[in-house]
């Protein structure tokens, strides 16, 4: 057995963790947004750039942080709880060793094929020659960010398993500041300047791999790269990710097909959406992901030891903190949209207009109203993968994949962009309904006590945040004439005073911190 020197320690001092260096990636994922609608703006050559790192990000969701980890985790865990110390080693060498040679076979092929993937991708742009070249020629740039991405999804696997949570939450923060680098400073170069964004990416990928190489390195698991096909371990995680792989390619192809879809409308909806949805995922991103990424170690361990009333109580514990966090963030984004893009990305001087600020606040509404669903997929999931049943969140996935291309299609005609954003958040919606409807059949979930006096004290503070928002919040027109400086200020002091009010009502109706502290057996 591999000796476990195991500490007790909270989830929720875990998640905070996580959560803190997630959040400065989101601040410098943030700036770099407000860098692209600055220098580069809602152009043709943004769309292009979008569809250009949509391809290779739809396939580093099926070979890297999403299929990969889901698969790779729960069994890497159960390695580290039951197998030897050498046995480890022996798996993550394999394990290595297969990436490297799959992935980097698949990006020499996409790169000799790019144009047809274009055709395939962004079949809008086939009429207009200039779009479509320059589209062949970022994912020639951009395809090799799936070899990198995908063996930092690696690295980033072994230290959450290990419980380092706080280095792979923090190395997006290299691709942020490269894409910033080179929209600040490579693009005036450039003809299409959104045309330096690729490198950026390239750029981006590497630093992220080669950051978090010396903490594997601390941890004296550094792998030696070969290839044994024979090894169960790594049979296993195949056997897992081919439906994990199914199922992460679910959720990209909604993306894919929005951006398909998009790539019909007016020049912009591709940016629009870009815009809109990168607001809207901040929550999910800085907690949904955190808490999940947290909670799915745990819930593997529990597993494996067969405990299932700590099992349940830490997918209750997450579900809980999940919605404090994602409901608010719906009413307050919903009712300071306009305000929140026209003060992060329309500057004077800059390239994004005011029609483009309406433009995004539509799909950024329709966006919004998936909040809660997006984070709560993410925790339902983790209780899935976690006793490595990966067909049924699989099996919801692909429902909610249906729903929302038919939805999309019908969706488009009448709300053009903003259609596509809202069939997003309604097929998430019902993608989060089944997989919570499953889990509580199975009996794998039982929910514990006080969730009616939870919901009345949430009810009640955000009425109640609503309420303040509604009095206090300003017409959007008035926005449009203040200074950068004005926004800002009256942003944050609306943002400072909906969170003060909110938290309060949660004080004022009995809810104590100490209900969120979860301590790791």
């Amino acid at each position: 057995m591999l000796a476990l020197s195991v500490m007790k320690k909270s989830l929720l001092k875990s998640t905070f963790a996580f959560s803190f260096m997630t959040v400065i990636s989101r601040i410098t994922g943030l700036l770099r947004d407000i860098a692209f609608a600055y220098y580069i703006g809602a152009t043709a050559g943004f769309d292009v750039f979008n569809i250009a790192y949509r391809i290779p990000n739809f396939l580093r969701g099926l070979f890297g942080e999403g299929a990969f980890s889901q698969a790779f985790v729960p069994v890497l865990s159960e390695y580290r709880e039951k197998r030897s110390e050498a046995e480890v080693k022996l798996f993550l060498n394999h394990i290595a060793g297969l990436m490297i040679l799959v992935l980097s076979i698949l990006t020499v092929v996409a790169i000799l094929v790019t144009p047809y993937l274009v055709y395939v991708f962004a079949p809008g742009f086939i009429h207009d020659p200039n779009r479509l070249e320059l589209t062949a020629v970022m994912l020639r740039i951009t395809f090799p960010y799936i070899l990198f991405i995908s063996l930092t999804a690696y690295v980033s696997g072994i230290l959450n398993a290990y419980g380092k949570f706080g280095i792979p939450a923090f190395a997006p923060n290299l691709l942020n500041l490269a894409l910033i680098g080179a929209a600040i400073f490579l693009a005036p170069y450039f003809a299409e300047p959104a045309a330096a964004l690729a490198w950026g990416i390239f750029v981006g990928g590497i630093a992220q791999l080669i950051f978090q190489l010396p903490f594997l390195y601390k941890l004296n698991l550094m792998p030696r790269p070969n290839i044994l096909w024979g090894d169960t371990g790594v049979g296993r995680v195949l056997k897992l990710m081919l439906p994990a792989m199914f199922g992460v390619s679910v959720a990209q192809i909604s993306f894919l097909v929005d951006n398909l879809l998009a790539s019909f409308l007016q020049v912009g909806s591709v940016s629009w959406l870009y815009f809109s949805s990168r607001l809207a995922l901040f929550p999910l991103g800085v907690f949904g992901v955190a808490i999940a990424t947290v909670v799915l170690p745990y819930l593997s361990r529990k597993y494996a030891a067969k405990s299932q009333e700590e099992f349940s109580r830490a997918l209750d514990w997450a579900l809980r903190f999940v919605l404090i966090i994602a409901i608010p963030a719906v009413i307050g984004i919903v009712m300071l949209a306009g305000p929140i893009v026209a003060t992060l990305f329309q500057f004077h001087g800059g390239q994004l207009r005011e029609f483009d600020v309406l433009m995004v606040r539509r799909s950024l509404w329709g966006f919004t109203l998936g909040i809660p669903a997006f984070m709560l997929v993410k925790v339902f999931a983790s209780g899935f993968y976690s006793r490595q049943n990966i067909k049924t969140p699989v099996k919801m996935a692909v429902i909610a994949m249906l729903s929302n291309i038919v939805l999309a299609v019908i969706l488009v005609f009448p709300l053009k962009h903003a259609g596509l954003a809202l069939a997003t958040s309604l097929t998430s919606s019902l993608n989060a309904g089944l997989l919570f409807w499953t889990i509580r059949r199975d009996n794998h979930y039982q929910p514990g006590n006080g969730w009616v006096i939870f919901w009345l004290r949430l009810i009640f503070a955000n009425v109640t945040l609503a309420l303040f928002l509604w009095l206090t919040a300003a017409d959007l027109a008035v926005w449009f004439g203040w200074s950068s400086h004005v926004r800002v200020w009256h942003l944050a002091t609306s943002c400072v005073g909906a969170v003060l009010v909110y938290f309060a009502c949660l004080w004022v109706s009995g809810m104590k911190v100490r209900e969120f502290i979860f301590q790791e057996e």
